[in-house]
């Protein structure tokens, strides 16, 4: 039996990020979620899209990212935080604990419009 050769499909090219697409992902983010380690809040972030400018900015930020199939080092960075569970007996076992993983705000906005 021969192998078939595999056709090449066509580049899909990505279609920039729309100004309402990044409106309705921050709108669902939770305003007292807490920060990862670029300390921005959702909060934060609702409001620095107020001004016009650093709307588009963060757009262009997330189109950039997108076409050069590059994702910065900064949005990878995350920082995570050990929670006990409440109510336990002992807390000499790991199972007793929650791992709760922090990730940059920025990063996670990109990602949601990726998404």
């Amino acid at each position: 039996m021969e192998l078939l050769e595999i056709s090449s499909k066509p580049i899909t090219r990505w279609k920039p990020f729309s100004e309402e697409e990044f409106m309705s992902a921050i709108s669902k983010c939770n305003n007292s979620s807490t920060s990862g380690p670029d300390k921005l809040s959702w909060r934060h972030i609702k409001i620095i899209i107020e001004n016009a400018i650093c709307f588009q900015k963060l757009i262009n930020i997330a189109d950039v990212c997108i076409n050069l199939d590059h994702w910065p080092s900064h949005f990878k960075t995350s920082s995570s935080i050990i929670i006990s569970k409440p109510n336990k007996a002992l807390y000499d076992s790991l199972k007793v604990f929650r791992p709760i993983v922090l990730l940059n705000t920025l990063g996670k906005l990109v990602d949601v419009g990726v998404g």
